[in-house]
């Protein structure tokens, strides 16, 4: 699995600090740079009153808890601070001009009523550049080691044969070969389809429902994957997201991977997917599989790009630390 670049957006929080120990673990195993970034708002009845003094020193003195200072000169780690109104916006753009392979981020337990807004990071994970991974501060943790290592044991990829799962399942078996980790395979047939009167006989020669799905499965992996990694597939019913779920619960799963479903619109929008539900309910880490829109870029290329982008004040000794 190659990442080079992964960007991890926080508001300055307590809670945030969580994402931030998951990016920082991933990039420090990937030996990629991490950029930590923080939207500050333009107008002045948006500000964040959370953030007490100035938040450029704030997310400096954030980054270097996480690192040493030849870590953040070898691997060109830097703070940013970009001002928006809109942070969807703000991080989609970002990740796309940074080039990002990953970004990492923070989302609240949201009560009922308020999930019908959605979240930023439910918004994120239909508009981002590249894969979203969403964290949440009381679920299963998988960083050991005083946060230097990665301890993924199980990983679900929620499979249902359309282009997003595949992407899915192709992050899913390169992190399970990586890490050497079970692969749970699960998909995920309609209510009430195991009880559907003709579900109980099949003429000479055809095929039921839920073992056709389960050859799926079966095909859906390649051969020489079950040589580096243990694969289980699963095929329930019900509704996708309850599964998903539940099965992450009473599997210990680590990590749960689902493919995006993009902008949508209408009652899916208004009542949430089942994506955002997943990310909403997961007790684990939710990896939202997107294919990278943007070309690599080059260490160079980025140093080009932020000489000519504008500069957003901040004290001498910041800019320092962000150049190095």
């Amino acid at each position: 699995m190659r990442i080079e670049r992964i960007l991890c957006p926080t508001d300055l929080t307590v809670e945030s600090e969580t994402a931030l120990r998951y990016a920082s673990t991933l990039a420090r195993a990937y030996e990629a740079q991490l950029i930590l970034m923080y939207c500050q708002p333009d107008s002045p009845d948006k500000s964040d009153a959370k953030v007490p003094g100035n938040a450029a020193e704030l997310l400096d003195a954030t980054l270097r808890e996480q690192a040493t200072a030849a870590e953040l000169d070898k691997w060109r780690w830097q703070s940013k601070v970009v001002n928006c109104d809109d942070p969807t916006d703000c991080i989609t753009r970002e990740a796309s001009r940074y080039g990002a392979d990953l970004v990492v981020m923070r989302s609240r337990r949201r009560p009922h009523r308020a999930a019908l807004l959605g979240s930023v990071a439910e918004s994120v994970s239909r508009t981002a550049p590249c894969p979203v991974m969403v964290i949440h501060s009381d679920e299963r943790d998988w960083i050991e080691g005083h946060g230097r290592q990665i301890g993924l044991k199980r990983v679900l990829v929620a499979f249902d044969f359309s282009d997003h799962s595949e992407q899915a399942l192709k992050l899913g078996l390169l992190i399970s070969q990586e890490y050497q980790a079970e692969l749970h395979l699960l998909h995920v047939l309609p209510p009430f389809t195991l009880n559907e009167p003709e579900i109980s006989w099949y003429p000479l020669g055809s095929e039921g429902v839920y073992h056709k799905a389960a050859r799926r499965l079966q095909k859906a992996v390649p051969d020489e994957a079950h040589l580096w990694c243990k694969i289980k597939n699963v095929v329930s019913e019900g509704q996708p997201y309850r599964e998903i779920i539940h099965y992450a619960e009473r599997n210990e799963i680590d990590l749960v991977c689902i493919g995006a479903q993009g902008a949508g619109f209408g009652l899916l929008t208004l009542f949430g997917s089942n994506v955002d539900r997943v990310l909403r309910q997961a007790p684990c880490p939710v990896l939202v599989a997107r294919p990278l829109k943007h070309a690599r870029k080059s260490p160079s290329d980025l140093i080009e790009r932020e000489a000519s982008a504008p500069a957003v004040p901040m004290p001498e000794n910041v800019a320092r630390a962000s150049l190095s």
